[in-house]
């Protein structure tokens, strides 16, 4: 596969009747963080186009980058860094151990299981875990956890494979990566080999009537290839024979779904449910997306303003969190060094590097009461609840926030 491909069709449909309603331009790789010796070096930048599929109503980037240089042996993302991550994992292990359906002799499979953040909750209740992630560096960090993990990619493939190997799910983990695979049907039809037949496979991703009802664009980036709706989630997983049998829309991430899906049963009344209010906001027609780049653009007008009148104050202005969706933003807006002192983030993997694209330095958290500026800007705003806790000596100092999305405001 070369570097970037245009598809030619629906990722889940395969349907030729795609309609663009939005392009961000070229954008550098949201955790493309650079070493302090690249910055010589231009960077990669690949288009960010986004479509819906008229005929199964898939939201989706045009262009598929290659997974390789995406999640290479550099990938920086170690979810257990965020408490609202791991809180979120912990609350939905307790829900499913809390159903009485599992126990020593059960499986519980994690797709993109990252550094063991959920897994190691059932692992503590004596339940046994299969972790499985591409990432060397997450995946390593799992295995010191004491949590098997495969380090490779999920598909038809590996599950046939440990299929044959008498390894089946009783329940089936896969948080916020079905929206990151290119074989979108080769992934769920891994899922339907690799549940038992009474098993579940519980998905989490973002829900696209929140990206767009929030302007939530730096959700966008070159690994969510799809952005889903209910009815794209049920058309794509009855093409597998996998029934949707329960929806949960949770506020994380800046709004997403957990879906239930199972080879057998019938779906609950709460799904019926929601594909009525989609119908009603008109989620599953084009015309809901149309104006969607408009709103951006005005989001990014109002908070270049905003950020342009605390210079002229002389405020000193930083960034916190180099979240994938801070670098869309920061990108999208041109924010650079010429409103942001620095960025921090918790993340050390993360810490000494810069923003692609902008190349802001990225610095520990402690840096802000080193070297203090007036005004936070939370790029990571889908956790911000959790990041004004972590700041009360910041704000008892007078700091204020500035809070991007959905409506550029200061807190």
């Amino acid at each position: 596969m070369s570097e970037v491909v245009r598809i030619e069709g629906c990722r889940s449909c395969g349907s030729r009747q795609l309609r663009r309603f939005l392009s961000l331009g070229d954008m550098p790789l949201s955790d493309g963080f650079l070493r302090s010796d690249q910055l010589a070096s231009p960077e990669p930048r690949f288009p960010l186009d986004v479509a819906f599929c008229e005929d199964c109503t898939l939201v989706q980037i045009e262009h598929t980058v290659a997974p390789e240089i995406l999640f290479d042996s550099d990938y920086p993302y170690f979810s257990s860094v965020s408490e609202t991550v791991v809180d979120n994992a912990r609350a939905n292990v307790e829900a499913r151990l809390a159903e009485g359906r599992l126990g020593p002799r059960s499986l519980v499979v994690e797709i993109a299981s990252n550094d063991g953040y959920l897994l190691q909750f059932y692992r503590a209740r004596g339940i046994p875990v299969l972790g499985i992630d591409p990432a060397p560096g997450p995946a390593a960090e799992a295995r010191r956890r004491g949590i098997d993990t495969l380090v490779t990619f999920f598909g038809l493939d590996l599950a046939l494979r440990l299929r044959a190997e008498g390894r089946q799910a009783d329940v089936i983990h896969a948080n916020n990566v079905l929206a990151h695979v290119a074989d979108t049907n080769g992934f769920v039809a891994g899922l339907a080999t690799l549940l038992k037949p009474e098993g579940v496979a519980v998905i989490e991703v973002p829900y696209v009537r929140d990206l767009v009802e929030k302007t939530a664009f730096d959700t966008i980036y070159h690994e969510h290839l799809c952005y889903f709706s209910v009815h794209a989630a049920r058309t794509l997983f009855a093409r597998h024979g996998l029934v949707l049998a329960r929806v949960e829309r949770l506020p994380i991430h800046g709004g997403s779904l957990r879906l239930f899906v199972t080879p057998c049963g019938h779906p609950d009344s709460g799904v019926e449910t929601l594909l009525e209010e989609e119908r009603a906001a008109g989620i599953d027609r084009f015309a809901f997306y149309v104006r969607f780049g408009e709103r951006i653009e005005a989001l990014r007008a109002k908070l270049l303003a905003l950020l342009t009148e605390l210079k002229r104050q002389g405020a000193r202005i930083v960034g916190y969190g180099a979240a994938a969706k801070g670098t869309i933003l920061l990108n999208y807006c041109g924010i650079d060094a010429r409103f942001l002192d620095y960025v921090v983030d918790r993340n050390p993997h993360k810490q000494g590097r810069y923003i692609p694209g902008v190349r802001l330095a990225i610095r520990p958290p402690e840096a802000i009461l080193a070297d203090p500026p007036d005004y936070l800007l939370i790029l990571s705003w889908n956790i911000t609840d959790e990041i004004l806790r972590q700041q009360q000596a910041f704000r008892a100092r007078g700091g204020r926030f500035v809070v991007p999305v959905p409506d550029p405001e200061i807190l």
